[in-house]
């Protein structure tokens, strides 16, 4: 009976031991493929500007990144109709929906990537995010995550900086004053002599 159970536990375990290295396996075997995939694609005869092409590997690099840190995506490049918005990425970060906006520049020295998601963008990307949010059942928490890539000295790396909750639902709303409410203005207050 104890060699029965022991040849059982044995046989669990290399079973195991197969299946997570079969998983080491594919997760290293994904990401050079899907590089080596891109790279003969710009190989063949249809040329990318090159900053086009520097933002589609961007955004290949942030979905492995981003994967290894722990998140489980749902969409990429999520664009509804009638919208000038995307969203990058989509994905849950534990129990919390994510939307993540990625900005990939050749170098910082000037201003980081993430300095590009102005208002107006964030705007966009607010609105597709409530077309997204209403294809669900119910309203998860949301995030709103901006990643900034940046090629390094080194051949090949990249130099990744995340900033989780970079802006949030209310961003970008201006203050409207209603109607009687002149405390903002200077000229309805009187001078005092």
């Amino acid at each position: 009976m104890q060699a029965l159970a022991r040849a059982a536990v044995t046989r669990i375990t290399s079973s195991s031991l197969e299946s997570s290295y079969s998983y080491l396996l594919m997760a290293w075997i994904t990401p050079v493929m899907v590089r080596a995939l891109q790279w003969a694609a710009g190989r063949s005869g249809a040329r990318k500007s090159s900053h086009l092409a520097l933002g589609q590997q961007g955004e290949t690099e942030a979905y492995f990144y981003l994967k290894r840190q722990g998140y489980r995506f749902v969409a990429t490049n999520f664009r509804v109709p009638h919208n000038r918005g995307e969203i990058d990425l989509i994905g849950w970060d534990g129990d919390v929906l994510c939307f993540v906006e990625v900005k990939t520049r050749t170098d910082d020295s000037f201003a980081p990537p993430s300095a590009a998601v102005t208002q107006s963008k964030q705007h966009h990307i607010l609105s597709v995010a409530k077309r997204y949010l209403r294809r669900l059942p119910s309203r998860p928490p949301c995030r709103f995550d901006i990643l900034s890539i940046v090629p390094s000295d080194a051949a090949g790396e990249f130099q990744f900086t995340l900033r989780k909750g970079a802006f949030t639902w209310d961003r970008g709303r201006q203050y409207r004053p209603r109607y009687g409410d002149r405390a903002h203005r200077r000229f309805w207050r009187r001078a005092r002599y």
